[in-house]
């Protein structure tokens, strides 16, 4: 992409929703915890699109959703007040994730809600670009789309980063580390936190 060629970030209108949740799909498809999480390759596919839609879903009727350069990357930022769907969330982990790994899943799920903010914030559960299109600057723009709304709020924002690899990205935005979450086999977690501005 050109200097000239600065990404085009837009809204997911709800018809579109389908096509930014398989960007992000393909976006988790090598990230470490997704992947500890579901390790077979049919198990992810079959089951990481309720985790999208458990986590961010209430981001497309509330109008909080982005996309970049017609669904290059997407990511779905959670309004002051709106949350993920627990139930959801608890049935999908029951019925979809191994026994075994179980325990270890809720264990991490337990250190998250130590870390997320109570006063009110913005929070970004899911944000990816296509492996097809990353190294262009997208994450970048994404993030930047709906920072100024955070800015605007005078709000802080919050993320989880399930990939070490992202951690940079997010300091370049004004995300902090608040600590790190990791359990007997899974990967590192890290909450980050933006002040408010």
């Amino acid at each position: 992409m050109s200097a000239s060629a600065m990404p085009t970030v837009a809204i997911v209108e709800p018809p579109e929703s389908e096509r930014a949740i398989a960007t992000i799909l393909l976006a988790f498809a090598a990230d470490p915890i997704a992947r500890w999480t579901y390790p077979d390759p049919q198990q992810y596919l079959l089951h990481f699109t309720g985790f999208i839609r458990g986590l961010g879903g209430t981001a497309f009727a509330d109008g909080t959703a982005w996309q970049v350069d017609d669904h290059a990357g997407a990511a779905l930022w959670l309004r002051p007040g709106a949350h993920s769907d627990g139930e959801a969330l608890e049935a999908l982990i029951a019925a979809t994730i191994p026994r075994d790994r179980q325990g270890e899943f809720g264990a991490m799920v337990e250190q998250m809600a130590r870390y997320h903010p109570t006063e009110p914030h913005w929070y970004l559960p899911l944000i990816g670009v296509d492996p097809l299109h990353q190294g262009k600057g997208y994450g970048a723009a994404l993030l930047q789309a709906a920072l100024r709304r955070c800015d605007q709020d005078h709000l802080p924002a919050y993320l989880d980063s399930t990939n070490p690899a992202n951690i940079g990205l997010y300091r370049r935005h004004g995300f902090e580390i608040m600590g790190t979450i990791q359990t007997e086999s899974s990967p590192l977690l890290t909450p980050m936190r933006r002040a408010a501005r």
